[in-house]
């Protein structure tokens, strides 16, 4: 296999600072500098960090669907879909589909996409998704070319010896850029303030959950008290102390003499409401991904026709993403007729994304004959009358 894994040497490793132990645990988001090329661990850093961005991702790649393959050739069709319902996928995946999530997946998280079609002997044998981390894309000889160059044993990267069995996709490129954009491109400032909150929410019920109480005593004007005030102070310490750390299940009351105040620490202080700012960088979120809220768990309200737009908008966002799969698609299914005798030709089809478009679809050729069928019938009646 070309992308085979390469064993790393124990010397290759590094060490990266964690920054400030006071911030939240995802400390690459702080270093994340908007000019500089994007590092992949930065994206599944976001994933891990904000489970609404992962449910997004995976919603996207399931609700893409499946596909069927038309061919003139009946045997040749027959052939084609059993090889692509059972061609072996990575380690212990299955079918075509499973591939082609794999796939895009990666596409959306990083922006770019590569994989391997695996032949030897003379048969196309199984499918596999490369890590992006073992490979850099170079310009080829001409601006319209593009050169995959896989990572060796010690380090350098040396080009692929069979570049036509590679599949390489591209998610929005810049002009005179070989790699594509994240989806996830200008989240990581909304997500680090995110997050921020988060983390301070989390201290703070810590705080709260488990209470922290002042206890100070007052010695009165008596000069007993005040001589002997030291002691009493260590004696009602004592005593709280033993108060505190009662078993589970019991009750105990503490009970002292003088001029004692116990109050808890920060239970004057207001908390920060954190729902509208959560609010606000949660619709940035989901305005990136271009998934609507309510498929997200995210109880916003909304109109019907709204919700209905919303679904439009969805679709038309799933169609792309299906076009963008076509090209690995073809190459797939092209190199498998080959290799078997028969032509490469073949149809694409894609299966609905769902009941929906299909009712409104079939509404819309309703209302279109219906208006034809009247301008018919106005036609005739026009004539009609202007004959004599």
């Amino acid at each position: 296999m070309i992308f085979s894994r390469k064993r790393r040497d124990a010397a290759a490793a590094q060490t990266v600072p964690s920054g400030l132990a006071c911030g939240h645990p995802f400390s690459l988001l702080d270093r994340y500098a908007p000019l500089s090329r994007a590092e992949l661990r930065l994206y599944e850093t976001l994933r891990e960090a904000v489970p609404i961005i992962d449910a997004a991702i995976c919603k996207t790649v399931r609700l893409v669907g499946g596909f069927q393959i038309q061919c003139p050739n009946p045997q040749a069709q027959q052939q084609l879909g059993g090889f692509l319902t059972h061609v072996p996928v990575n380690a212990c995946g299955q079918g075509v589909e499973c591939f082609l999530n794999s796939y895009l997946e990666q596409l959306l998280t990083y922006g770019t996409a590569v994989g391997e079609m695996v032949v030897g002997n003379g048969a196309f044998q199984a499918l596999y998704n490369a890590p992006l981390e073992d490979i850099q894309l170079k310009a080829g000889p001409s601006p319209l070319e593009i050169q995959v160059q896989v990572r060796q044993t010690d380090g350098s990267y040396l080009p692929a010896p069979r570049p036509e069995l590679i599949l390489t996709s591209t998610l929005s490129p810049q002009p005179g850029r070989l790699y594509g954009e994240s989806i996830l491109k200008g989240l990581p400032f909304v997500t680090d303030i995110l997050l921020k909150i988060y983390h301070s929410m989390g201290l703070n019920w810590e705080r709260v959950g488990n209470v922290r109480f002042a206890v100070t005593y007052r010695p009165g004007n008596d000069p007993s008290d005040r001589a002997y005030a030291k002691e009493r102070a260590e004696s009602i310490a004592r005593e709280w102390r033993k108060a505190m750390q009662g078993g589970t299940g019991r009750v105990s009351d503490f009970i002292s003499v003088g001029d004692v105040d116990i109050r808890v620490i920060g239970a004057d202080n207001q908390v920060l409401d954190s729902e509208i700012p959560v609010r606000q960088l949660l619709e940035q979120i989901v305005a990136k991904l271009s998934i609507p809220p309510f498929l997200l768990g995210l109880s916003w309200s909304s109109t019907e026709r709204m919700s209905s737009q919303q679904a439009d908008i969805l679709t038309s966002e799933l169609g792309s993403y299906r076009r963008l799969l076509n090209p690995v698609i073809c190459k797939i299914c092209s190199l498998w007729l080959r290799l078997n005798g028969y032509p490469a030709d073949f149809e694409i089809v894609w299966n609905k994304i769902n009941l929906q478009d299909e009712v409104e679809l079939a509404n819309a050729r309703l209302l279109n004959a219906r208006a034809l069928q009247l301008e018919q019938q106005i036609g005739e009646t026009e004539n009609t009358a202007k004959t004599p």
